[in-house]
């Protein structure tokens, strides 16, 4: 794969059509997702992670731009690290895109955020890609990959898909002027023609059977407090007769005035 060739179409009229448009839609996602570390996935030309409040984030790429050069079947990050993960566009240009999941599912932290983009196979992109086979150049060299099959890959992981979105509705035509012109497409497709649109993002919730949140211990003792008040006003009603011991939970006090 030559990533100087992806960048080069990143430069024209179409490219930076959905670049743009890309751009705004990851803003919005991943403004409000909380955590430790961020990790973007492939395509440094786009700032995934830019709009983001996590303090520690890295793009991996083989590009020399990227703060980090690997290969994203194999991150050079811990297990269970990560709290958000973007991946641009980084599966439809991977020879193997399952490898790049499964090493995603190693690093990211149970309850993790996940988010793909990539183009729709199934929109007038796919069908501009269905006639260009055999062409070197991008984006049509690449392996679109359906909804449809992502959603089943991520649940063979455990990702529960929570999230997503169609965009760049514009048929793939290099004209600028043109590409202006039919502006107006974004959003009557978003109402008239969801699933067309030529780029889909994609989010989903790393989900891991049998982890639970540990309540902290003073969330205990708060609730040995709620107990030992609503029994002391059982006994105020004179719910109990007098004289005989309320059983309470492990820990806490009889109420005042009980027999003990």
């Amino acid at each position: 794969m030559a990533d100087a060739t992806l960048h080069d179409w990143l430069q024209t009229p179409l490219g930076t059509y959905v670049l743009q448009r890309e751009q705004a839609v990851l803003d919005e996602a991943v403004s409000n997702v909380f955590g430790f570390n961020a990790l973007q996935v492939f395509l440094p030309e786009l700032e995934a992670l830019r709009a983001n409040r996590i303090p520690n984030k890295v793009t991996v790429s083989r590009d020399s731009a990227s703060r980090l050069r690997a290969h994203p079947e194999a991150l050079p990050i811990a297990t269970q690290s990560i709290d958000l993960a973007v991946l641009p566009h980084a599966l439809e240009f991977s020879g193997n895109p399952h490898a790049i999941l499964r090493e995603l599912d190693r690093v990211m932290m149970p309850e993790g955020r996940l988010i793909i983009t990539g183009f729709n196979p199934h929109s007038l992109w796919g069908l501009r890609q269905f006639f260009s086979r055999g062409n070197a150049t991008y984006p049509w060299c690449g392996h679109f990959i359906s909804l449809s099959r992502l959603k089943d890959w991520l649940a063979l992981l455990g990702f529960e898909v929570n999230g997503g979105r169609f965009w760049a509705y514009a048929p793939p035509i290099a004209s600028e002027r043109w590409l202006h012109r039919l502006r107006f497409i974004e959003p009557a497709g978003d109402r008239w023609w969801g699933v067309g649109g030529g780029v889909y993002m994609l989010q989903a919730i790393k989900r891991v059977q049998g982890v639970r949140l540990i309540t902290p211990r003073w969330n205990r003792v708060a609730a040995d407090k709620v107990l030992v008040s609503a029994v002391r006003s059982a006994v105020r009603r004179s719910e109990y007769p007098e004289g005989k011991v309320i059983p309470l939970m492990p820990g806490s006090r009889p109420p005042e005035g009980n027999a003990s």
